[in-house]
């Protein structure tokens, strides 16, 4: 197994060592529901029963999994247009993230929203990349000053790192000492452009350059990754030390419905990294039983959402 935390290792591989360890049923629950959430959306747009678009995190499941018991209720959460498993992992509630995307009742934003701009309680997310935050910022401004104790988690990707409002906000985040969590999750793409095309230098380096503080974690182990995240989370949390945790993961699924123009080679080291095949082939038994389970929940799932009537919104008085 990898370290958790590392310099050595690039967007290009993780090098796992050694098995995963074995997960709590809830973690692996929510990281099984997250993917075949996403393979369901995938299977619906082939066979023309969704519109619109949508970015799924296939690969990424554990991310959000690994964060989820350290962030508190009153902690707000900022998301982005591959948020599902963000998401997913902090509501758990499928039938209404899929309600939304399909436009039938029950949908979390009235169907409004769609696959990208969700908002629930204190989860936001938009497909504006960067966007998120400087907002989060705000949040956080506003949490240091009236909720003390609580934080804003932002998630972004690498190629975020090419929009101006990023550099701004963490450099108001130190600054002003504000509890703010931002998780790069670096598959080394942004869409089609290779990260190594497109941005010089490396997220260390940029976080660095404003003092926050940074976290490089190249572990697939959400029981690993966890132990190492709590004191950084905790930074955050009471120290209002702002930080950045960069993911090195792999986006195993397309950028978007159907559109993936990665070399046969790129795809094929990603899926020499997926959690999913890495914890079947080391937890087999385990794996199996939990697997089939969520698999039939998602498809249970997908036949009542769609027989559902569509959803209406009345926009508000003004």
């Amino acid at each position: 197994m990898g370290d958790v935390l590392t310099e050595e290792a690039g967007p290009g591989g993780l090098a796992q060592l050694g098995g995963l360890s074995r997960l709590a049923d809830d973690d692996l629950r929510t990281m099984l529901l997250i993917r075949h959430f996403e393979l369901k959306l995938l299977d619906l747009f082939d066979r023309g029963e969704l519109s619109g678009t949508t970015h799924t995190c296939l690969g990424q499941e554990y991310v959000p999994v690994a964060l989820a018991p350290l962030l508190a209720p009153l902690d707000h959460v900022f998301s982005n247009h591959r948020g599902h498993g963000h998401y997913i992992a902090r509501h758990h509630d499928p039938h209404g993230l899929l309600a939304e995307i399909m436009g039938r009742e029950g949908a979390i934003c009235a169907g409004v929203g769609g696959s990208q701009h969700i908002h629930r309680d204190r989860y936001l997310s938009t497909g504006v990349q960067g966007e998120s935050v400087p907002v989060a910022a705000g949040v956080a401004l506003h949490l240091k000053n009236r909720e003390v104790g609580s934080l804003a988690c932002v998630y972004i990707g690498d190629g975020t790192f090419g929009e101006g409002a990023v550099y701004e906000a963490l450099n108001m985040a130190v600054l002003w000492r504000l509890p703010l969590l931002v998780v790069v999750e670096n598959n080394g793409i942004a869409q089609s452009t290779p990260t190594g095309s497109q941005m010089s230098g490396t997220v260390r380096g940029r976080a660095e350059a404003f003092g926050a503080g940074h976290t490089r974690l190249t572990s697939l182990d959400v029981n690993e990754l966890r132990t190492g995240l709590r004191p950084v989370v905790d930074l955050v949390r009471h120290e209002h030390r702002p930080q950045v945790v960069e993911f090195v993961t792999h986006r195993v699924g397309p950028h978007s419905k159907g559109d993936d123009t990665r070399p046969a080679q790129v795809l094929r080291e990603a899926r020499s990294n997926d959690w999913y095949d890495l914890y079947a082939a080391a937890h087999p038994e385990h794996f199996s039983s939990l697997d089939a389970a969520q698999r039939e929940l998602i498809a249970d799932i997908a036949e009542e959402v769609a027989a559902r009537p569509l959803s209406t919104w009345e926009p508000p008085c003004v």
